[in-house]
C-alpha cells in the first residue's frame, strides 16, 4: 500500500528530534513522537508503520496520525502534539463566580466560625446559588490563582 503522507525531515528537524530523544526533553509522548518521526523519515531508516508501531508499542493508526500531522499541520505540531481546544469539563466558576467567591472570602465568616474554611466557602457558594455544586478543592484552586 502506498503511503499518502511521506515524512521527509530537514536537517534542523532531524537534529531537534535527536535532541529531544537524547535529553529526554518534554513529555514521554513528545519523545515517542520524535522517535516515530525519525524512524519514518524516508531519508533515514524509512521503517514501515507496522515496524514503528511494534517498536514503540502503539497502533499503526497512531503512526499514521503523526505522519499526517507532520505533512498537514507542520513539524512543531507533529512533535509537540495538539492541545485541547476546550477542557474535558467546563469550569464551575466563571469570572463573576470567582469575584463573588473572593468577596465572600474577604468578608466576615458566619456566626460561630472564626474564619472561612474551604468547605465552608464551598457550602456557602451552593447556599447563595452561585453554583449548583462545588468541591472544596475547586475553591482552593480558584483562590490560589488570585494570590
Amino acid at each position: 500500500m502506498k503511503k499518502k503522507y511521506i515524512v521527509r525531515l530537514s536537517d534542523e528537524e532531524r537534529v531537534e528530534c535527536e535532541q529531544v530523544i537524547k535529553k529526554l526533553k518534554g513529555s514521554a509522548g513528545k519523545v515517542r513522537r520524535a522517535h516515530m518521526l525519525l524512524k519514518a523519515d524516508v531519508d533515514g531508516p524509512a521503517w514501515t508503520d507496522a515496524q514503528i508501531a511494534e517498536a514503540f508499542n502503539c497502533r499503526s493508526r497512531t503512526v499514521e496520525k503523526v505522519r499526517e500531522r507532520l505533512v498537514v499541520d507542520g513539524f512543531a505540531l507533529a512533535l509537540n502534539g495538539k492541545k485541547r481546544e476546550t477542557p474535558p469539563t467546563p469550569p464551575k466558576l466563571d469570572g463573576a463566580g470567582e469575584a463573588k467567591l473572593i468577596a465572600l472570602r474577604l468578608g466576615c465568616p458566619p456566626p460561630g466560625y472564626g474564619r472561612w474554611s474551604l468547605r465552608l466557602l464551598a457550602e456557602q457558594l451552593v447556599v447563595l446559588e452561585i453554583v449548583e455544586s462545588i468541591c472544596p478543592e475547586t475553591v482552593r484552586q480558584t483562590l490560589k490563582k488570585t494570590i
